[in-house]
């Protein structure tokens, strides 16, 4: 307390944020981290989908287009 009282509020704030800090590092420490291979494993399942959602989006996309050139040609 003797920043508090040396520092009025902005060692309060400063001491409420120490603190804060202080929780994240203790919660982090709770956290179960993926290995290195699940990470490697996952990164390879987002990139094939969306290799995958590409590819369905360039197919519609392009159906799409010939539609329309048919249908305006006209």
């Amino acid at each position: 307390m003797a920043v508090t009282k040396r520092f009025g509020k902005l060692g309060e704030f400063g001491s409420r944020i120490v603190k804060y800090l202080r929780e994240v590092r203790k919660e982090l420490g709770k956290v179960l981290w993926p290995s290195r291979a699940e990470v490697w494993s996952y990164t390879g399942v987002v990139l094939v989908t969306v290799v995958m959602v590409a590819g369905m989006i360039w197919i519609v996309d392009s159906v799409v287009t010939q539609v329309l050139k048919l249908i305006l040609v006209r």
